[in-house]
């Protein structure tokens, strides 16, 4: 897995280099139609392209920094190196076959952000989950995979918690509603040991586990699980991320992303205390049926 300039992945090298375009085009008063002209591209194109969501030819990106303006060569380098680096395979590239197409951003986006902030009410997140347990959710999610599919992603969701261990990698502040650890995804057996590992990692500088009981009633997100993305780099919003059954929702607005802010900040404090967390689980760890 890649750390440090290269963590970023094709996905955010895309979003950086449309938001850069962006600016450049609006600060020369053009529109998307103008800007399309001289490389033959639609004006939806050209949206696409300022939003990250298509791949970029270095030519195009040479023949836009012309019609902005940029002639400083140094510059000019350092947005076509960009270009070359935003069509370069990402670190699960190997894993493309088990991969959904609407999965594999997220992965960058996750790779290059420096907090992760996520509520779960099904399953444990999947940077925390142990190898036992991953594949018992994956074959919730797969039933009829075969055996080298179940092990192929069950890999690649253990590749990614090395994040969490990366000196640069993101911080996860994480909220778990209760019905999580209770929940005997792949038996009790695995459930136990699920947990243990949860005690454990909550010790990490990288982690904030916070528990959300039972006996806190409604909360601010009854509405389902999501997370939060926040980046180091500048040119790149908070992002939220909303996994459905075979699709997701990437919401960067910043109207949406506030309202989520907000909800996930009332978590924080309806949530039991991260240092009570370990407390917790050792409770819920006594309650559950033998293995």
């Amino acid at each position: 897995m890649a750390s440090g300039n290269e963590a970023g992945g094709s996905a955010v090298r895309r979003i950086q280099l449309g938001a850069r375009l962006r600016a450049l085009r609006l600060a020369n008063g053009l529109s998307r139609e103008q800007a399309g002209f001289p490389i033959r591209a639609s004006e939806s194109k050209i949206s696409r392209m300022e939003l990250g969501r298509v791949g970029f030819k270095e030519r195009d990106v040479s023949d836009l920094l012309t019609l902005y303006g940029v002639h400083d060569e140094a510059e000019r380098q350092r947005l076509l190196t960009l270009t070359r680096e935003s069509n370069l395979p990402s670190w699960w590239h190997n894993y493309a076959d088990v991969l959904d197409t609407w999965f594999q951003n997220y992965l960058d986006l996750e790779q290059a952000a420096e907090l992760i902030r996520t509520y779960e009410v099904q399953f444990v997140p999947g940077l925390l989950q142990t190898d036992a347990y991953a594949r018992a959710v994956i074959k919730l999610g797969f039933g009829n995979a075969q055996p080298e599919e179940v092990e192929r992603r069950a890999a690649l969701r253990m590749n990614r918690k090395r994040l969490l261990d990366l000196p640069d990698g993101p911080r996860l502040w994480a909220v778990l509603d209760e019905a999580v650890l209770r929940r005997p995804i792949g038996g009790y057996e695995v459930l136990r040991a699920q947990i243990e590992s949860l005690i454990e990692v909550s010790t990490k500088p990288s982690v904030r586990l916070q528990v959300m009981p039972f006996s806190s009633g409604g909360h601010a997100a009854a509405g389902g699980a999501f997370s939060i993305l926040r980046f180091p780099h500048e040119d790149l919003p908070d992002i939220v991320y909303i996994e459905h059954l075979t699709s997701a929702v990437y919401l960067d607005k910043l109207a949406d992303v506030d309202k989520y802010t907000e909800a996930i900040g009332k978590l924080f404090i309806e949530a039991d205390p991260p240092e009570h967390t370990a407390k917790t689980l050792r409770a819920i760890l006594d309650d559950l049926p033998p293995a």
